[in-house]
């Protein structure tokens, strides 16, 4: 969300990100949204800068709200209907999320921006992001990053690394690849949830993903 300036609320950046929501939804795919708050406040750089970690994570949940609430009226200026259900919940801005909630609000064609995380501190966007997508579920969890997938190591830094288009959970175990923190992976492969990790950045790519052509890098138990 912070764009080029690193912090806050990119405008160009969230009409980007709806515009890409948009796109997958007009295929008639019933879409919910876990958005972190980094831009904002981590809890976690909170706790290394002195607040309390429990405290910070409570922030940071606020701060994904912010951010959450920004989605919101972006996605319903290009006509998209959304709801904001939260970990928190915080009258007037967002109901208590439930999976009966949530899966009640997709049937009506609306997007669901889960906030808040899980509610609960000590748990990342990651956890939540799996979290929630077993709740309400789903056929698949979307993991948008920076990069187009999957390597062995850090493409970032390292040039030889090799891209993978699938994998299994038991591989990324043992080749100790940093997907996603060990909380949400492992949700993911005790529920039988396949996961796509995939370049948001890269415009067209949810389109794509959502449409079945092979974008990122798939992660199932088999």
């Amino acid at each position: 969300m912070a764009g080029k300036s690193g912090s806050g609320i990119d405008t160009e950046m969230l009409n980007y990100f709806s515009t890409e929501i948009k796109s997958a939804v007009d295929c008639g795919v019933e879409i919910a949204v876990v958005i972190g708050g980094g831009n904002i406040f981590r809890g976690l750089q909170g706790a290394k800068n002195g607040f309390d970690r429990v405290q910070g994570d409570y922030m940071g949940m606020l701060a994904t709200t912010i951010n959450s609430m920004a989605l919101q009226g972006m996605l319903e200026s290009l006509g998209i209907k959304s709801v904001v259900l939260g970990g928190l919940a915080i009258d007037p801005v967002c109901e208590k999320m439930s999976s009966r909630r949530a899966m009640d609000y997709l049937k009506q064609g609306n997007v669901v921006i889960i906030a808040g995380g899980s509610g609960n501190p000590f748990f990342t966007t990651d956890s939540a992001g799996a979290l929630r997508a077993i709740e309400i579920h789903a056929d698949i969890l979307l993991k948008g990053t920076r990069v187009d997938g999957v390597y062995d190591k850090n493409p970032e830094t390292c040039p030889d690394a090799v891209k993978f288009d699938e994998i299994t959970f038991d591989e990324a175990y043992e080749r100790n690849l940093h997907i996603m923190d060990l909380t949400a992976f492992t949700l993911c492969k005790e529920n039988n949830m396949p996961i796509i990790v995939f370049n948001m950045n890269t415009q067209g790519n949810l389109y794509k993903v959502v449409n079945g052509e092979k974008v990122g890098t798939k992660i199932l138990n088999e």
